[in-house]
């Protein structure tokens, strides 16, 4: 998918949200452990109810993985699923992979190509050879976590190299590479003060932001740093949609939750106009 067809989105839906699909067998809700494949079962409901209010989901594999081969079936279905219902919506394998280049085009053609995903995000501490591989393939994009919502991000992604904060260097630096054209970065919602320098780097980029909702992150500051002529932005909330009941009305109340983000986003969209 191009961000071209992503900005149309955006705008047709006035909305820019991203639904985390962390689909977890203990906080589900019970009845749906009855079926055959619970996972893909949530996830289903959840995509009918909220199709309409985002433009993107994210799984993040972890939640899949840890169910082994079931896991994996289950990840395998909820994307197939999205490509052929809503091929409109752009997925986003949030997997943190980042290794040397074969291991990193073998990733790459994993998620691409077997599942099928739009995009995935990657851990850039192995620098240049460990990214290239995802942004050769054409019309998917690479999403480098730059800036996260974790309390443990200051261990090192802030702090300075030759003067320069490190976030701000793994920024610079993947500009200059093959294909950067289709990098995103991840910025968590807590550190919304830090998108303006972030901006001044990328202007142009889309940003995923992770943190708004149950991690406090504020979407207001969120678009006031971080929105750029194209919006440039993909709000992602996860706890805070999916859990919004345990019980069978579970897909409902993640519809309003959805929709609440959604008709904030939509004021914030005026607000450019």
């Amino acid at each position: 998918m191009t961000t071209k067809h992503l900005i149309s989105e955006i705008h047709k839906k006035q909305s820019f949200l991203c639904i985390g699909l962390d689909t977890d067998l203990e906080k589900i809700p019970p009845h749906l452990l009855e079926e055959e494949d619970p996972i893909f079962a949530f996830n289903k409901a959840i995509i009918d109810a909220t199709h309409h209010l985002c433009v993107a989901y994210k799984p993040n594999t972890a939640f899949y993985e840890a169910y082994g081969i079931k896991g994996w079936k289950a990840l395998g279905k909820t994307i197939a699923y999205l490509n052929e219902n809503h091929p409109e919506i752009f997925t986003i394998a949030d997997a943190k992979r980042g290794d040397i280049g074969n291991t990193s085009t073998r990733y790459a053609k994993a998620f691409f190509e077997e599942f099928g995903f739009d995009s995935i995000t990657i851990a850039p501490y192995m620098g240049k050879d460990s990214v290239e591989p995802f942004l050769a393939f054409e019309n998917k994009h690479t999403i480098l976590l730059a800036l996260t919502s974790n309390e443990g991000a200051f261990d090192f992604q802030t702090q300075k190299v030759d003067g320069v904060p490190l976030y701000e260097k793994v920024l610079q630096t993947s500009l200059t590479y093959k294909n950067a054209d289709n990098l995103m970065y991840v910025v968590g919602a807590t550190k919304a003060s830090y998108l303006a320098e972030i901006r001044k780097i990328v202007p142009k980029s889309f940003l995923l932001v992770p943190g708004v909702g149950a991690q406090g992150g504020s979407l207001k500051e969120v678009c006031h740093f971080g929105m750029n002529q194209d919006i440039g932005l993909l709000v992602n909330s996860s706890r805070g949609i999916i859990y919004a009941s345990k019980n069978r009305d579970f897909a409902s109340q993640a519809a309003l939750n959805a929709e609440a983000l959604q008709r904030q986003m939509q004021e914030e969209l005026k607000s450019m106009d």
